[in-house]
């Protein structure tokens, strides 16, 4: 059964094309009521009311078309950088745009100004912490080249294992600087630099003779003991930044019939332990 009052409500929507205060006024109903009645019934056109902002929207748009910033936009217009973005979110600027770039190096510079006296306190502290570190390391002797080899080969050298007994020392790294420590040890040791094996650990798309050149060249080692590089397969969907010129992959250090020496170096990092309150698991070094 139809509601009078409801087509009553609808009829002077539609015929009369009043609006809900208008209707409300008419019929003596509440503002609830009058929206239940006429739900579904679209608005006549001269109760509605044009937004203030649709001029600014338009002109968002526009700016945002042009290539500019969240920021820009609501600056130019005077508007809240909420209001902004809300207009222009549909809108996702492109990365390659020759007017973002402009932007981001803009904000770049900004960033780097703002920060430069900072950035310049902070290198000074630095450089003084540096060298009052290097201040406190002195002269280096035999005995402290010895504790340091033992010391990163028992970080990064391979270890004997129950399942696999170690016979032969093998160093790896990519730091020249600890390779150059670790074969100071093996000077002191009585092992020269013509003794080990060297080999190269390195991806497949670097330049692998250059790498081994410049291995060559930054430690002193002879070139004719180097071993075919262990190459490693490229994934091109990996993210590496371990590439270019200045990648040159791992050095492999092999020192031929070296049990004894290894055996060395399990006592001296035995001593190393017990003299901090532990001992390194797997070396059964008799107590003195």
């Amino acid at each position: 059964m139809t509601d009078p009052l409801a087509a009553e409500a609808r009829r002077l929507r539609t015929d009369e094309q009043l609006s809900v205060r208008e209707i409300r006024d008419r019929l003596g109903i509440g503002r609830n009521r009058a929206y239940e009645l006429l739900r579904g019934v679209p608005a006549p056109e001269r109760t509605r009311r044009p937004n203030a902002k649709d001029d600014l929207r338009a002109e968002a748009v526009e700016l945002r078309a042009e290539g500019r910033s969240i920021n820009d936009i609501a600056r130019r217009l005077g508007v809240a950088k909420s209001t902004a973005y809300q207009w222009v979110r549909h809108l996702p600027l492109d990365p390659d745009d020759a007017t973002a770039q402009r932007r981001r190096a803009h904000a770049k510079q900004m960033t780097e100004a703002r920060w430069a006296a900072h950035n310049r306190a902070r290198e000074a502290r630095r450089a003084e912490t540096q060298q009052r570190a290097a201040r406190e390391v002195g002269s280096v002797d035999r005995r402290d080249y010895l504790l340091l080899g033992a010391a990163i080969y028992w970080c990064e050298g391979a270890k004997s294992k129950p399942w696999r007994p170690q016979d032969r020392l093998q160093f790896i790294n990519s730091d020249p600087g600890l390779l150059a420590l670790f074969l100071r040890f093996l000077a002191e040791c009585g092992v020269a630099r013509d003794v080990p094996g060297y080999r190269l650990s390195i991806h497949e798309s670097a330049d692998v003779d250059a790498a081994q050149r410049w291995w060559v060249g930054r430690l002193g080692l002879p070139a004719e003991r180097f071993g075919p590089a262990v190459l490693k397969r490229h994934n091109p969907a990996t993210v590496r930044r371990n590439t270019g010129e200045d990648y040159r992959g791992c050095l492999m250090i092999t020192v031929p019939r070296s049990r004894e020496l290894y055996w060395r170096i399990e006592g001296m990092i035995t001593e190393l332990f017990r003299s901090v309150g532990g001992a390194p698991d797997g070396i059964d070094v008799p107590l003195r």
